[in-house]
């Protein structure tokens, strides 16, 4: 098991450009703090429930944004997106903009 995970983070260190890897880095970062707040609320309660609904959310949200991003700016999938990664990445920001004033707009 161990030398199946060091052949796939060699593997994944080797091949993978620096800006996938700082993408992943903020997927990850998302899905903890997405974790976090989840393990919070079962443990300690949702008393301002919509407070929980909106970090929550915004969290997952933040992660699939991410996805997307990665999907679009990964130099295998060019053949599939005409645009270019900058156009992904104006997409990206645009999409959190319009995020955050849901979710500001949601915590009331």
């Amino acid at each position: 098991m161990s030398a199946v995970l060091s052949a796939l983070v060699r593997d994944y260190a080797a091949h993978t450009p620096l800006r996938l890897r700082a993408i992943d880095a903020y997927m990850a970062f998302c899905a903890v703090i997405a974790l976090v707040q989840l393990v919070y609320c079962v443990l300690v309660g949702s008393f301002p429930y919509n407070a929980f609904l909106a970090g929550f959310g915004s969290a997952a949200a933040c992660f699939v944004f991410a996805a997307a991003l990665r999907i679009k700016t990964d130099k295998r999938n060019a053949h599939q997106f005409s645009g270019s990664p900058e156009g992904a990445f104006a997409e990206f920001v645009f999409c959190h903009i319009v995020l955050h004033f849901v979710v500001a707009n949601f915590l009331g």
